[in-house]
């Protein structure tokens, strides 16, 4: 395993562990602020933090061009407008178990998309990991009832759907600044849900909840969606949204010690289907003769196999930023769905 792959499986994990530790702590929040607002005030807060932390973060990133609005403006309507409208209108009619577990549906969604409609490869290994990490969160959300075929569980899904859409348009992105990215997503997302939770009837709350709401969306939505691009740019958007399928287990380990849930059989055993999902993708070897292509492009790289170009004042060291070309290249190495290796397979 490269470090490129290293470093996208290090950030997705990263991005279900802070998604995921952030909901016991919103679940607190629920007690004193509406849930539409809470939603808003967390994207809200997300955006307003990663805005700041852009002004003061010295590395360079490429910077969205004009090609890339169209793709933020279709993964901000459906993963931060249509999304979170549906998922309102199917949570007010559907039970909390149903919603639960319909809400899983959003790394199948993720998933499918991006096998069927991106074209990424997948093989034996990556089905049977990503079916364990479902199963286990499925689990986790099971409380033993049936799950309704109604208008508002058509709702929840049709929000999975928008969410899976989403991922994999912001991929087509992520080779640009993911702090810029998950800044947009955020303000755009948290403006919208604001004013709908307004417009509906709900109330501001105090400084002190506006306060913490603003921190825990900077933390569990800015910086977990930043953590989530850059894996999308090293693992592509299937692996990627598999490993953030764990982020139910971590907010379900971490309501243990916050909110005094039980640490159960059921708890446990979802731990380990996800474990044994996990270890299977890091098992995976996807290797074969491939071409690359003739490419321009801009984005932070190092000089390696992919990046050999030569340099006016001579050889860049360490990571850096240009327009820069490839040449056509046949070589041989074990990969995953990135950037640079987005080629067909047979």
């Amino acid at each position: 395993m490269d470090s490129h792959s290293r470093k996208g499986i290090l950030f997705a994990i990263a991005a279900a562990a802070l998604f995921g530790g952030c909901m016991p702590f919103a679940k607190l929040l629920l007690a004193s602020v509406d849930p539409w607002m809470l939603a808003g005030l967390l994207y809200l807060g997300s955006g307003l933090g990663l805005s700041l932390l852009r002004l003061i973060r010295p590395r360079a990133e490429v910077r969205l061009g004009a090609g890339d609005w169209p793709w933020l403006m279709g993964a901000i309507l459906s993963g931060g407008v249509a999304g979170p409208v549906l998922l309102m209108l199917g949570l007010s009619g559907a039970g909390a178990a149903t919603s639960s577990l319909l809400l899983n549906a959003e790394g199948v969604f993720t998933a499918l998309l991006a096998w069927m409609a991106f074209r990424e490869n997948v093989d034996r290994r990556i089905l049977l990991g990503m079916a364990a990490i479902l199963a286990g969160a499925i689990e986790l959300s099971w409380t033993g009832g049936a799950v309704e075929v109604s208008w508002p569980a058509l709702a929840i899904l049709g929000a999975c759907f928008c969410w899976g859409i989403d991922n994999n348009l912001t991929r087509k992105v992520s080779l640009s600044d993911p702090f810029q990215i998950a800044a947009w997503k955020g303000l755009a997302a948290g403006l919208t849900n604001v004013l709908l939770a307004l417009l509906l009837g709900a109330k501001l709350p105090g400084w002190s909840l506006l306060a913490q709401s603003a921190g825990l969306g900077f933390l569990g939505y800015g910086l977990s969606l930043a953590a989530f691009v850059l894996a999308l740019r090293w693992l592509g958007t299937a692996r990627t949204g598999a490993y953030f399928s764990t982020a139910p287990f971590v907010g379900a380990l971490l309501s243990v010690p916050v909110l005094g849930e039980a640490l159960d059989a059921r708890l446990l055993s979802a731990g380990a289907l996800m474990a044994v999902g996990v270890v299977l993708h890091l098992m995976e070897r996807h290797e074969h003769d491939h071409i690359h292509g003739e490419m321009d492009h801009e984005h932070a790289h190092a000089h390696d196999a992919h990046h050999s170009h030569d340099h006016p004042e001579g050889e860049a060291a360490g990571e850096h930023v240009h327009r820069h070309s490839h040449s056509p290249l046949r070589h041989r190495h074990s990969h995953y769905p990135d950037a640079h290796h987005r080629h067909r397979h047979g």
